[in-house]
């Protein structure tokens, strides 16, 4: 059985991945996957399947944090279980996916469309080329609220009209809640049960971004 955690990024997938590491599941590779964004902007899953196919149980962020991604591999994957994560409300994600760019791309301040061109990640500008494919917000107004919290609100309500409300394949959780992750550990089977959640912050998050962007400059 496949495990997708299909919430937008900064909802908690960092945390997530923590989580289903200490439960000993086998996580998909997480660069391998965000290399595959140009892919999924043209709808060619062929190498989404392969990927997920031949290695690991668990898979989270881009591609599969994405929107039309969870449709395909439900179909392909029809045994699979699905996690959205979400946040209290879509300002609050906001100002997270902003304050966590600010911080790693915009000494402090919204990256601005350079900031990303020239940012180390996967590859130089990879950030500024997920949000263009992802958001298509203009140059001077990368992180337009309304089109970024559309965007997020719109994935979320997808995902729930998809799999419907009684839906066994599907749980809907926001992190913070009381006792999050025994109820990720119960839905996805785990013999090994989890009190809490292994929080990840966002401060430990940049930090390993940034030493892997050192890593790839090396190579």
């Amino acid at each position: 059985t496949k495990i997708f955690c299909i919430g937008a990024n900064k909802t908690g997938t960092t945390s997530l991945e923590k989580l289903f590491k200490e439960l000993g599941y086998a996580l998909g590779d997480q660069a391998r996957g965000e290399m595959l964004i140009k892919d999924w902007a043209s709808s060619d899953f062929e190498t989404l399947q392969e990927f997920v196919s031949t290695g690991g149980q668990v898979f989270q962020d881009v591609p599969f944090s994405l929107p039309g991604t969870f449709q395909f591999l439900d179909q392909k994957f029809p045994d699979s279980k699905f996690i959205l994560t979400i946040r209290d409300c879509d300002q609050v994600w906001w100002k997270s996916l902003t304050s966590f760019h600010s911080k790693l791309f915009g000494s402090g301040k919204i990256p601005s469309a350079e900031d990303l061109k020239t940012a180390e990640y996967r590859y130089k500008g990879w950030t500024y080329e997920t949000m263009k494919l992802l958001y298509n917000t203009p140059d001077n107004d990368l992180y337009n609220k309304e089109i970024l919290t559309g965007v997020y609100n719109k994935h979320n309500q997808d995902v729930i009209e998809y799999f419907g409300p009684e839906s066994k394949k599907l749980m809907v959780i926001n992190l913070k809640e009381d006792h999050s992750a025994r109820k990720i550990c119960e839905f996805v089977g785990s013999e090994k049960i989890l009190d809490e959640i292994p929080w990840e912050n966002a401060s430990t998050t940049g930090n390993k971004l940034k030493q892997l962007a050192k890593k790839i400059l090396k190579k």
